[in-house]
């Protein structure tokens, strides 16, 4: 069919389905073959077998898992992906040794900051005021914000850095501003000021190298602030997802922010589609023009096997990914309908990431057979 829909022509040849993500002919598999990270130029292609279905990968393009778990932290963030617009790393706030709730002062110089709350509470100090935090709290820090993070019990974090940028809310288009979550839910703090006299030494971390500032006073002096520009918090249990009981969305209907380069979203607990003809499962898609990283927070990773709470997985483009063999087997055993009970951070970088050494060190083996 040659036709003038919106983004060019529409072909269809040999045997496909309808509909996108339904009615499946018969002993095939569906992967989306597309641009611009779901919402530019696709095709659906019905294969005959899973395109993850690969017998030996070798090079420097690998699907990677990663177990930050493995590794020694000290005080400051350690990255583990990182590219020219984003830097993605874990961080144990008071592992160096000074203790959770005396770890000193930190500005990120390199651009603002989203830290996600993986376990652990306390309070967020900043010198716009305190928030206090909880597990599931995203965390925006603005570039060169002082802060510190007075832990009431061990706190692990996953770190976004916008590098040389900012990280904003999403333009939500047909949906309405107020979808996903409303912009009022965010919570902003109020000041503290500490009148105190010392010696307060902050910790600037810019350009790989960290730059030690000192202050007679205490730095969170600040008695009022107003302005568009401050840290804020945000819980995923307040994030409402976008579903559809007869069509699998996109991982793009569920962008919590952007920055220059890159997204992140929320895979966050939502029902299954109910349809009989629908996938319930991501299908199959090689990531055209994004690397894919997910960080596994909590519950059931449906489309994961061997995947645990706190791991993240690296899926650069050009190679397929989609669900696993025993997570399609344990759909059809489940038929239609049904509660998806995880929840997930979803980033996609525009320019291809690196691991660091870090990354390296903490890369599970044998990942890539796992769809064997």
């Amino acid at each position: 069919m040659d036709g003038s829909q919106p983004g060019g022509p529409q072909w269809i040849r040999g045997v496909t389905s309808r509909q996108a993500h339904a009615d499946l002919p018969p002993g095939t598999v569906e992967e989306e073959h597309g641009r611009d990270g779901f919402s530019g130029p696709a095709s659906h292609l019905y294969r005959l077998h899973p395109p993850t279905g690969w017998s030996d990968v070798d090079g420097p393009v690998q699907p990677h898992a990663l177990d930050p778990s493995s590794l020694t932290l000290d005080e400051a963030p350690a990255p583990l992906l990182v590219n020219s617009d984003v830097r993605i790393s874990t961080w144990r706030p008071g592992a160096g040794g000074r203790g959770a709730d005396s770890d000193g002062f930190w500005r990120f110089g390199d651009g603002d900051a989203l830290c996600f709350v993986h376990r652990g509470s306390g309070v967020l100090g900043t010198e716009y005021g305190p928030l206090r935090y909880r597990a599931g709290d995203y965390l925006l820090i603005p570039r060169t914000t002082t802060h510190r993070f007075d832990c009431d019990e061990l706190t692990e974090l996953l770190v976004v850095e916008a590098l040389e940028g900012r990280i904003a809310l999403p333009d939500r288009g047909m949906l309405g501003r107020h979808a996903l979550f409303d912009p009022a839910i965010l919570e902003v703090p109020e000041p503290a000021p500490h009148d105190e006299a010392g010696e307060f030494e902050v910790r600037l971390l810019r350009n790989g190298a960290m730059t030690t500032i000192t202050y007679p006073f205490h730095p969170f002096d600040v008695v009022g602030w107003k302005g568009d520009l401050a840290p804020w918090r945000f819980n995923v249990d307040d994030f409402r997802p976008v579903v559809s009981p007869r069509y699998h969305l996109p991982p793009s209907v569920h962008t919590t922010v952007i920055g220059a380069g890159f997204v992140v979203a929320t895979f966050a607990p939502r029902p299954l589609e109910t349809d009989p003809d629908a996938l319930r499962l991501p299908f199959f898609h090689r990531n055209v023009d994004y690397d894919e990283v997910i960080f596994y927070h909590r519950g059931e990773f449906m489309s994961r096997a061997g995947i645990t709470e706190g791991m993240l997985t690296f899926h650069p483009s050009g190679i397929h990914h989609g669900p696993q063999p025993k997570a399609v087997e344990r759909s059809r055993e489940r038929g239609p309908g049904g509660f998806a009970d995880e929840v997930a951070i979803n980033i996609d970088a525009r320019r291809p990431l690196r691991l660091t050494a870090e990354g390296e060190r903490s890369s599970v083996e044998g990942y890539v057979r796992s769809w064997q």
